[in-house]
């Protein structure tokens, strides 16, 4: 295989990824608080300084290395439960994973758990201000709400604050099921927090977007393909030349 064809194989590989990330993107178009992912790449130069003419001597390869989420907000959508949120600038919700550490969401589903708890609709518990979780006396779960600054009151008074809490977004990973990963966050004080009660934030991902981001790089890869084809065609043709004056 010539350095043309690994030239094209480098490049087929990133249109496969591309391709992966925007299948995922359009997978979890109705996934509340998914932040849509892009991949990036750079350049490789590899250096052939054997080659017979200069412009040939430089020979540059798609590299791979990670990928981004968008941080652009998602709609409110509005479910006609008073505890769900929206965190309505950035942030996420901190949740008690099951091996006990934390992760973070932007999904706001929000419901109170046999124990009183509040968790999110997964069962992990939603934790509030300091890493604890909130709890709700069983007498005061017929008639709650959350405030704008995260402050859970019943019929008696403030029960707790959910937390909301900020990164350097380029540390954030995603985990899969709507959650992150992150380090070095910082917790919001209750005059920094701002959340939307009775709805959730949707995916920000945009379906004609992701359908046009496929079908340019479906063409991408046929393009791609044709140029495999000609140079293949190219060399059987050297090949049958040279066979003649053997």
């Amino acid at each position: 295989m010539d350095i043309s064809s690994y030239v094209l194989l480098s490049h087929e590989q990133a249109l496969r990824r591309k391709l992966d990330v925007a299948s995922n993107n359009m997978a979890n178009m109705s996934t509340a608080g998914f932040k849509r992912e892009q991949p990036v790449f750079k350049e490789y130069v590899e250096r052939q300084d054997d080659a017979q003419v200069d412009a040939a001597k430089n020979t540059s390869y798609v590299l791979d290395v990670g990928q981004v989420h968008d941080t652009a907000a998602g709609s409110f959508e509005a479910t006609g439960n008073p505890l769900d949120v929206m965190i309505d600038g950035p942030g996420y919700l901190s949740v008690q994973t099951p091996d006990g550490g934390t992760a973070y969401t932007r999904a706001g589903y929000v419901k109170v758990l046999d124990n009183g708890d509040l968790a999110t609709a997964g069962g992990q518990r939603i934790l509030g201000e300091g890493g604890k979780p909130i709890n709700i006396p069983p007498e005061e779960a017929t008639n709650l709400s959350v405030a704008g600054d995260g402050t859970v009151s019943g019929k008696s008074g403030p029960l707790g604050r959910i937390a909301v809490t900020v990164f350097d977004e380029a540390s954030v990973d995603p985990r899969g099921d709507g959650m992150f990963d992150a380090q070095n966050g910082r917790e919001l004080t209750a005059s920094e927090t701002k959340l939307r009660s009775g709805g959730i934030e949707s995916s920000n991902v945009q379906p004609i977007v992701e359908t046009t981001n496929m079908v340019e790089i479906l063409r991408a890869y046929q393009t791609s393909v044709a140029m495999s084809q000609s140079l293949a065609d190219m060399r059987k043709s050297a090949i049958e030349r040279l066979g003649k004056f053997s």
